[in-house]
């Protein structure tokens, strides 16, 4: 398959996170096939039932390329016209993986090693696969995570501090809301207050942000509300604590704020000749520590249409990203043998 065609392909398997075993299987048998025309070494990694990293290296890893399998809901297949190919996924991520392929198979073309490819499960909802990987490091001392970034190198991503909140209530008829106590109705004044919590900003990331993602509770038109849950989630610039008090301060006393997710924000270093950006989103990088090596963010493709049902890659990036990717590993695999030959210190 050619790059668009392997692209289409992957973004055709409905992989939602939790449900990436089927992405999983065909990558495993994919680049089963490369590895052994390559001599090289195919693994998976178990995360949790029917749920598996994919790892193929060639040599002992010093560079490895990695991204995700997961995707966000709702599945829809992939098309394309002369510019795009369009479907879930098609630029988060599965036209990076599919582009990180297309680098290994040039890179073996002319003889390099010493490389690997890490596709990860769970980067949409909690980085599970990122936090396996992270207990299995296997040497590698530069890793290349891919995120859409417009083939640009990011020196900094945001964080996120996620918290569900919670309000509890009476119930009663409607039409006595004096004998009940709505969850409901206290949920939207907690809500309005967190709202209203000042948001940090850094110089480099800019300013902090708040989103409420979900909201549920009740149970009828008719019925005073006895519960009403919210989603909330912070884009995070610094450290937490700020925020975390602000919260534990708005509910004290009228409701719950469990956190569920907490990831820092990161600031990364450029590698010459490449333009740089800067991003809102997280990524696996703060999950994968150093285990995997010192991390560069890139990748084809724009955050902007990932997650939504414009999801789509401009076929001239995901080509532009190959030649990327290519040159980044040659790179850092001939700043490694420099290292070597001079003597770490």
């Amino acid at each position: 398959m050619n790059l668009v065609e392997l692209t289409r392909a992957l973004v055709d398997i409905e992989s939602v996170t939790n449900n990436e075993k089927q992405v999983g299987d065909f990558l495993f048998t994919h680049l089963s096939a490369l590895a052994l025309r390559h001599q090289g070494r195919i693994e998976r990694i178990p995360v949790a039932p029917q749920r598996d990293n994919i790892l193929v290296y060639w040599g002992d890893p010093v560079v490895t390329l990695s991204t995700h399998m997961d995707t966000v809901p709702p599945f829809f297949v992939s098309n394309e016209d002369p510019d795009f190919v369009w479907g879930r996924g098609s630029c988060d991520a599965k036209g990076i993986i599919a582009a990180m392929i297309a680098a290994a198979e040039k890179l073996l073309a002319s003889h390099a090693r010493n490389f690997a490819l890490l596709f990860l499960v769970g980067e949409e909802r909690d980085s599970a696969g990122a936090k396996a990987a992270a207990a299995e490091p296997r040497g590698s001392r530069f890793l290349i995570n891919g995120e859409p970034t417009d083939n640009r190198i990011a020196l900094g991503s945001k964080g996120t501090l996620r918290f569900e909140v919670t309000a509890r209530g009476k119930l009663a008829h409607s039409a006595y809301p004096e004998l009940g106590h709505s969850a409901i109705h206290t949920l939207l004044d907690v809500l309005q207050e967190i709202r209203r919590i000042p948001l940090p900003r850094d110089a480099l990331l800019g300013p902090s942000t708040l989103n409420v993602g979900t909201i549920s509770g009740g149970r009828a038109p008719n019925v005073v509300a006895d519960e009403a849950r919210a989603e909330i989630m912070f884009r995070t610039v610094g450290d937490p604590a700020q925020l975390r008090e602000g919260v534990a301060a708005v509910v004290a006393g009228r409701a719950e704020a469990r956190e569920v997710l907490q990831t820092p924000a990161i600031h990364l270093t450029g590698i010459d000749g490449l333009p740089t950006t800067t991003v809102a989103f997280t990524t696996d990088i703060p999950a994968l520590g150093n285990a995997w090596g010192k991390p560069f963010l890139i990748g084809p493709g724009s955050i902007h249409v990932a997650h939504t049902a414009e999801e789509r890659i401009s076929k001239k990036e995901l080509s532009e990203a190959v030649e990327i990717y290519t040159r980044m590993v040659t790179h850092l695999l001939s700043e490694e043998r420099v290292s070597e030959g001079q003597g770490r210190v």
